[in-house]
């Protein structure tokens, strides 16, 4: 029992919810989407919320809190029952006031009408007499009925009906009023002018033609086959100055046409000047890419000059070097020659000391053993001592020529292996020199095609930054031509359209002219019925008078007045019923055909605006292509001059070596030729290879005593 109450009670909120909206809003939520967009919405977004601010907090809590979207967060019926909404005093005269409301609002409605009424039966008594003559006569003019007619249709839509009933019979005529209202009320206020028009130019004449004037003051738009004789007339009077609405027309078309002028004119000045903007935009960035391009190369230029600089100054260095270096080599000979000579004088001096002493000592022992030979004469003694020194002297006299000789061969010997090294050290440091010098030009031509490569990606990313702009612009040039060209097309559409809707409310105005006849036909029969109700009442209230006390006379006018009002309303409903039914059944046959001619416009101009769009779509995918096809290019190039510089770089790099290797070469073959000659001349000199080549003691021991 439980369950089935409180399902009941869902209920009861969800129908009493279902209600409040719409009531409260006087319309339900998304009232004006299609059924299967108001679902999507009502899964894809918040839920509705009331958009007037004249209720109060209780309520609008009340809802939204029954309008969670989440169904966890929505409040239980025992939760809505003790809501502020549902709890809170109410007073109990609710109903009254609603129907008191009501009762003034039909009241109004009735007054309304009233008021229509009253309107039209002034008009007739001020202009009755007037509407007989025309009626009488025998041909209307058409600018008269045309206007009738449309005030007729004006006053229709001036004053609405608050009457369902009324507004469901009138509601397949409404839409022709409408489309027309504001064209009518403009080709009234041409029709005024030209009478106006003519007025004007007609004061000049006698009183006749101005007469004649007011009563065709549309004439020559209005029938266009006229008599001779008419046309004589105009001719008489100021055949060259036009009516008002003849003047206002040409002057609409002209606007037309120049409008037109101006839209294609501004279209042409928009394309030019998009022209214009693309060409600057392309010179200033191919001004921008020369000014990189110079600075780039000036750039390479001053390092390639700075290089050149350094390699001079270095060569210069190294000559300088191996001039001091010869000199060094020259003097290092010199003291290494002096050095040996000294070392031989001491060694010669210190071994003639030696033969001093010897020769002493051998002369003691001569003497000695001459001492002890006491029978050889002294004579003899004499000769043979003297023959012994001879010798010995003579003995002496060939050692100290030995050493002295062997002293002159140890000097030549030592000296040429010392040329023969300094030869070899000069060797070594051109070798050294040589290779600095390559190494020098190595890192420089690294540094060199490096700078090139960032050159390369510099230009490269300059390229696709400038390409990219110029794709942007046009992109965005593209898109405002084609968004001026939907503009104009809309506006063009709309031009048609309005230009039909004018053509269709001329055709309305042309209508026959028992549309005018039947409609003041239907206005006297509802003048003389207002007629028959007035006299009526006027004989019932002196009747209720007479027979009622004198005490009740407000009481019964009152009535009285409210019955008559009532029923005038009722007759104004009936005549606009009237009326739309005969405007109705009059325009059908003019409605179905400018239907017919709608639907013809609109799907041309839907043809127009698709043939537009796929144009639009040809010219914006031809963009893309081209784009695409400029990438593709400026990447073929790029990649092109990357092949190119990395084959130059590769080329520059194998010259470099080559030159290398060539240098080498040839400074090895040199040395080798000098280091031949120079042996050669050793071998003349009398000097053997392994001779020269040995014994490195003495010179290490000189570099070492020097470094000291």
């Amino acid at each position: 029992v439980h369950t089935s109450v409180v399902s009941a009670s869902c209920c009861g909120f969800n129908l009493l919810l279902l209600y409040c909206f719409p009531l409260a809003e006087r319309k339900p939520p998304l009232f004006n989407m299609n059924a299967m967009s108001a679902l999507y919405h009502i899964a894809q977004n918040e839920s509705p919320t009331l958009q007037s601010s004249e209720w109060t907090d209780y309520f609008r809590n009340f809802v939204d809190s029954c309008l969670q979207k989440i169904p966890q967060d929505r409040p239980h019926s025992d939760d809505l029952l003790q809501h502020a909404f549902v709890q809170r005093e109410r007073p109990d005269t609710v109903l009254i006031d609603l129907i008191l409301r009501t009762k003034d609002a039909v009241r109004e409605l009735d007054n309304l009408q009233y008021r229509k009424m009253k309107k039209i039966l002034f008009q007739e008594a001020h202009n009755g007499p007037a509407t007989e003559s025309q009626e009488g006569d025998e041909e209307p003019e058409h600018g008269a009925g045309r206007t009738g007619t449309v005030n007729s249709v004006g006053s229709n839509q001036s004053i609405p009906s608050m009457s369902i009933s009324a507004s469901s019979q009138s509601s397949s005529v409404n839409s022709l009023p409408d489309a027309a209202d504001d064209k009518s009320e403009l080709d009234l206020m041409q029709g005024d002018d030209t009478v106006m028009s003519n007025s004007s130019v007609i004061h000049l004449k006698p009183v006749r033609p101005q007469v004649q004037a007011h009563n065709h003051p549309s004439e020559p738009q209005a029938a266009p086959a006229q008599p001779p004789q008419r046309k004589h007339r105009n001719r008489e009077h100021f055949a060259t100055i036009r009516t008002a609405s003849l003047v206002t027309r040409q002057m609409q078309e002209h606007e037309q046409d120049s409008e037109l002028r101006e839209q294609m004119s501004g279209y042409k000045r928009m394309r030019r000047q998009h022209q214009k903007h693309l060409m600057a935009l392309e010179n200033k960035l191919k001004a921008e890419m020369d000014e990189h391009r110079l600075r780039l190369d000036k750039e390479l230029e001053t390092q390639r000059n700075s290089f050149a600089a350094e390699i001079e100054k270095l060569v210069k260095k190294h000559q300088a070097a191996m001039e001091k270096d010869a000199k060094s080599f020259a003097n290092d000979e010199k003291k290494f020659q002096q050095h040996i000579q000294v070392q031989q004088k001491k060694e010669l001096s210190s071994f003639i000391e030696s033969q001093k002493r010897e020769y002493k000592l051998r002369k003691e022992q001569l003497k000695e053993e001459l001492n002890e030979n006491q029978s050889t004469p002294k004579k003899e003694k004499q000769e043979w001592l003297s023959k012994q020194k001879e010798n010995f002297q003579h003995f002496q006299a060939e050692e100290e020529a030995n050493l002295l000789r062997r002293q002159r061969q140890y000097l030549e010997l030592e000296c040429r292996r010392f040329k023969r090294r300094i030869l070899i050290a000069r060797h070594n440091v051109e070798q050294d020199l040589v290779r600095e010098e390559l190494n020098k030009r190595q890192t420089q031509k690294d540094l060199e095609h490096a700078m090139l490569l960032r050159h390369h990606e510099s230009m490269q990313e300059l390229e696709v930054r400038q390409l990219g702009t110029i794709h942007k612009m046009r992109t965005e040039l593209i898109r405002l031509q084609h968004q001026t060209e939907l503009t104009n097309q809309l506006e063009y559409n709309k031009r048609r359209e309005r230009e039909l809707r004018r053509k269709h409310v001329m055709e309305v105005r042309q209508q026959p002219k028992s549309l005018k006849s039947k409609e003041l036909q239907i206005k006297k029969q509802f003048q003389d019925t207002c007629k028959i109700q007035t006299r009526q009442y006027k004989a019932l209230r002196n009747h209720l008078l007479e027979t009622t006390p004198k005490s009740d006379h407000k009481a019964v006018l009152k009535r009285l007045k409210e019955e008559q009002t009532r029923k005038l309303a009722i007759l104004a409903e009936q005549y606009d019923h009237s009326i739309n039914d005969m405007l109705s059944t009059q325009a059908l046959r003019l409605d179905e055909a400018q239907e017919e001619e709608c639907q013809v416009l609109k799907m041309q101009l839907q043809q127009e605006l698709e043939l537009l769009n796929a144009y639009q779509s040809k010219i914006k995918m031809q963009t893309d292509a081209q784009h695409d096809r400029e990438r593709k290019e400026l990447e073929q190039r790029v990649s092109l001059r990357r092949a190119l510089l990395e084959q130059k770089i590769e080329e520059e790099m194998l010259a470099l070596q080559n030159e290398r290797s060539e240098r080498i070469r040839s400074l090895l073959e040199r040395q080798a030729r000098e280091i031949e000659a120079f042996d050669s001349e050793s071998m003349r000199l009398g000097f053997s290879n392994m001779v020269c080549h040995d014994n490195y003691s003495f010179f290490y021991r000189y570099i070492k005593q020097k470094k000291k």
